[in-house]
């Protein structure tokens, strides 16, 4: 979908010319004679940009600029300017004015200024969109996702919540298993019993039977007080067994019997107890698969596995990620009390590129360090002249050298125009002729938030 523009200008010819320039880049320009017409166009859901004269009669270009800027500050606007309006449009700039463009000027200087500009309303739009996402995917967390693969887990999780049967769920560490158990639990009728989690993977043998059957005084060494085990505690309500894979042989047959006849004998006694309980277990390995099986128990299997759910991982569901981000920064700047940052083209770059091993865990993680401040320093930009005489002569060297170095010292210092001109040790004028010059935007090295 191409880039509405707004193209604004009283000169007839310049006008249509100026139109036709973008429309061939691939914009979508809408011209218009007269600065009041744009405000019908323009509001905060207005997804472009919008390029305006400031000479004109009735409303100049800054006056349209002051009336955008109160609609939504983060529309970027764009001035063209004759030469004695310069010093007025170094002015708009330090006001927000995206950037100002100098007539006469090259078409290519344009579309670059408005590919730029339109790149960064995307970037706004798309936070803005992700936030409002992630706000209204609270009662998902952290099933979070547009994805088709979310949507059937979602839709199957509710099908099944409200029912007795026992559910085997699969994913891999920090996919979100036991919010999956924790949702089962919540959305049924059990929600009023309680929702008690076990580990297997995280007791030793000799312990887990106790945990799990309960036993009584002096049913072993230690055993001083009667303990109600894990299984009876959850009757009533649903018992979560993390890291299947790992429960003891010998315990596996107990279970094995506990699922069968839903009743349990604690240690120490021959009593048996009835028990109303619904098993939610999940395994890090393929328990359908007899390599990853290993020695679980193939019958214990198969009696857990009445409905089996995959979490798929990040790595499967990219389209989610940046949500995903979003929810987890919205949520840890509550925490630390600070603002969310935004989703920056280096951000997005690593959500796109990164593996997540970690899945959801490590992505929650992920945001916080975003929202202190703890990332790591995107690398920076260079540029690179070709070898021998393709190099250009020294001054069209020494140019590119000097519109790195402005690029760096931006970035650095995150777009801040003082600590930018304190570390150049160059004059305000020097610095903002220089920017025009190398056709750098001074706004694209600062990062805003979202009201």
């Amino acid at each position: 979908m191409s880039t509405p523009v707004l193209l604004i200008d009283d000169d007839g010819q310049l006008l249509h010319a100026t139109a036709q320039t973008l429309e061939l880049a691939g914009f979508d320009v809408t011209p218009l004679g007269r600065a009041t017409d744009a405000l019908g166009s323009v509001d905060s859901g207005f997804a472009g940009v919008v390029v305006s004269d400031i000479r004109m009669p009735g409303m100049d270009g800054l006056q349209l600029f002051e009336r955008i800027r109160a609609i939504d500050a983060e529309i970027p606007v764009v001035l063209v300017t004759g030469h004695g309006d310069i010093p007025t449009a170094v002015k708009a700039i330090q006001d927000g004015v995206y950037d100002f463009i100098a007539k006469p000027f090259p078409a290519e200087r344009l579309i670059q200024c408005v590919h730029r500009a339109a790149e960064k309303r995307n970037l706004v739009m798309e936070n803005r969109r992700l936030k409002h996402a992630a706000r209204q995917a609270e009662d998902d967390f952290p099933l979070i996702g547009q994805t088709m693969a979310m949507d059937r887990l979602r839709q199957t999780l509710r099908q099944i919540a409200d029912t007795d049967v026992d559910v085997l769920v699969t994913g891999e560490t920090g996919s979100g298993k036991e919010v999956v158990a924790r949702l089962l639990h919540g959305w049924s009728r059990r929600s009023k019993g309680n929702f008690v989690a076990l580990n297997c993977g995280a007791l030793p043998e000799q312990v887990i039977e106790s945990e799990l059957f309960g036993h009584e005084p002096g049913a072993f060494t230690g055993a001083q007080k009667k303990r109600v085990g894990r299984i009876e505690h959850s009757s009533g309500g649903t018992l979560f067994l993390d890291e299947l894979e790992s429960m003891p042989l010998s315990t596996q047959i107990q279970m094995l019997r506990v699922l069968e006849m839903r009743e349990v004998t604690p240690l120490g006694t021959n009593e048996v107890r009835p028990v109303d309980i619904r098993i939610v277990a999940a395994a890090k390995v393929d328990l359908a698969d007899p390599e990853q099986r290993k020695t679980f128990r193939e019958d214990l299997y198969y009696r857990l596995n009445v409905v089996s759910l995959t979490i798929p991982p990040l790595r499967e569901r990219r389209e989610d990620i940046p949500l995903l981000f979003s929810y987890f920064a919205e949520r840890a700047a509550r925490r630390f009390q600070r603002e969310a940052p935004p989703l920056s083209a280096a951000i997005l770059k690593h959500l796109a590129e990164h593996d997540w091993p970690g899945n959801v865990r490590e992505l929650s993680h992920f945001a916080e360090r975003a929202v202190l401040g703890m990332m790591p320093p995107a690398a920076p930009q260079t540029t690179t002249a070709p070898a021998g005489g393709d190099g250009g002569t020294l001054p069209e060297r020494l140019e590119r050298v000097e519109a790195q170095i402005i690029r760096d010292t931006l970035s650095a210092q995150g777009g801040d125009v003082q600590e930018t001109i304190a570390a150049l040790g160059i004059p305000r004028k020097t610095f903002y002729d220089k920017l025009q010059r190398h056709g750098i935007v001074r706004r694209d090295f600062t990062q805003k938030t979202d009201g």
